[in-house]
């Protein structure tokens, strides 16, 4: 089979389900041994997440990360939480190469993502990575086929898909609640004291070279001299990031193609700049402020916008129907609110009553990590089915990057599904 039908299969294959679970061949009462790479930011507070998520199914042996400070931390939080001590990898490829290990987290950087999620399948491990699948389309096509002549579990971490509120939401989109949908509004709006730009994460005063294996950190990305600045706050740079389009949007374009039965746009059209952060000695490259226009088959519309100096309105996904609205509103809030039709409304729409649920109140859920979470473990087990395949990580992912490519080349993207590529329109 072409590799260009192999990308229109993986495209259109939003279920594809993986080989045989771990357990069969390691015996019922056996916990799935996971290796964990990458202790930052998210990855630390993650170990958290799992322990609530599946505490009598797994237990974490191994972790790995290039800066040693993170390594005690984890270390640390590990006794704590987990009650062991877990092996310690610098080199995340001798961390796959344990054959103790049946499972790994990915929760590194995305500009490291293809090499080691593409080895990760090679080893044969099952695998959880992190949004987005990889910094580049073409990286991400290499990590889905990799995964599919695995025969292994894999789960792309875009946990809302996994959250019981968007699944409500989605039963009344199905339902037919609020009619046909051809326009969605997505955005998500942050802010912070000048003192504390976006992204500008804390930089341990600690870290050094001695400690801080920054040529691992680079990986394939280019040569530099050492960056405390780079290595700790990574999201503000093209090497490591795709910025908002691959770190923000694709959440939101992946719960929009779940909740409408999307997959990739015919064609998106971006804009922004740096115009919050522009102190002078901010070298950031990502843009704080970002809009990107999408439209899809069967006449679909997505816009999207994102700011980094105000944050009246949040997070929110605005579905908008012609007979209803849903929105979801910071991942907690879910509305329904029929359409009046100038007080003309239809019987059928006239009778259906607004809907107001909240994640914690309703679900008792902060969010769908969690869950998301439970679903990989429960995959591997052999019970469910995972919800976000590398196929659905893929689509979204490539929303984000035909975001990046346009709005760094200043023209409309199209893609093209039957090659796997974009094309300027």
């Amino acid at each position: 089979m072409s590799d260009e039908l192999n990308r229109r299969d993986f495209l259109k294959a939003a279920a594809i389900v993986a080989g045989p679970a771990v357990i069969s061949a390691r015996g019922a009462n056996e916990k799935i041994n996971i290796g964990w790479i990458g202790v930052g930011t998210r990855g630390y507070a993650a170990l958290d997440w799992l322990h609530t998520a599946a505490p009598n199914d797994v237990r974490i042996t191994a972790i790995c990360d290039t800066y040693q400070g993170y390594i005690a931390r984890a270390q640390d939080r590990m006794k704590a939480i987990w009650g062991n001590t877990p092996k310690v990898y610098a080199d995340y490829r001798e961390l796959l190469a344990d054959p103790s290990i049946d499972a790994v987290y990915i929760m590194t950087p995305e500009h490291l993502h293809h090499e080691m999620g593409v080895a990760a399948m090679k080893a044969n491990k099952h695998m959880y990575i992190e949004k987005p699948l990889a910094h580049s389309i073409e990286e991400g096509f290499d990590i889905v086929h990799a995964w599919e002549k695995s025969g292994k579990i894999a789960q792309v971490g875009t946990q809302n898909r996994s959250s019981s509120i968007y699944k409500r939401a989605k039963e009344l989109i199905d339902k037919g609640m609020i009619g046909d949908v051809h326009f969605v509004r997505a955005f998500w709006y942050r802010n912070s004291l000048p003192n504390d730009p976006a992204w500008r994460y804390v930089i341990p005063p600690e870290a050094t070279t001695a400690n801080t294996d920054w040529n691992r950190f680079l990986g394939p990305a280019p040569k530099r001299p050492w960056s405390p600045e780079r290595y700790f706050q990574w999201r503000l740079y093209w090497d490591y990031s795709g910025g908002i389009s691959t770190d923000l949007l694709v959440h939101q374009t992946d719960i929009v193609n779940y909740l409408c039965g999307k997959t990739v746009p015919k064609s998106c059209i971006a804009s922004g700049g740096i115009y919050r952060w522009t102190d002078k000695n901010d070298d950031r490259d990502v843009p704080d402020t970002f809009s990107a226009i999408y439209e899809y088959a069967n006449n679909f519309h997505i816009n999207y916008s994102c700011y980094f100096g105000n944050e009246h309105y949040g997070y929110g996904e605005q579905i908008c129907g012609n007979e209803g609205t849903i929105e979801v509103m910071n991942r907690q809030d879910l509305y329904f609110t029929p359409e009046a039709f100038k007080g003309k409304a239809p019987e059928a729409v006239r009778l259906r009553e607004p809907i107001h649920l909240n994640g914690k109140a309703d679900f008792n859920e902060g969010d769908g990590a969690i869950n998301h979470f439970r679903n990989y473990i429960q995959s591997i087990l052999g019970n469910e089915k995972p919800i976000a395949t590398p196929a659905i990580g893929q689509q979204a992912a490539i929303s984000g990057h035909m975001a990046t490519i346009s709005f760094k080349n200043q023209k409309k993207v199209m893609w093209d599904e039957a090659a796997g590529k974009v094309h300027f329109g």
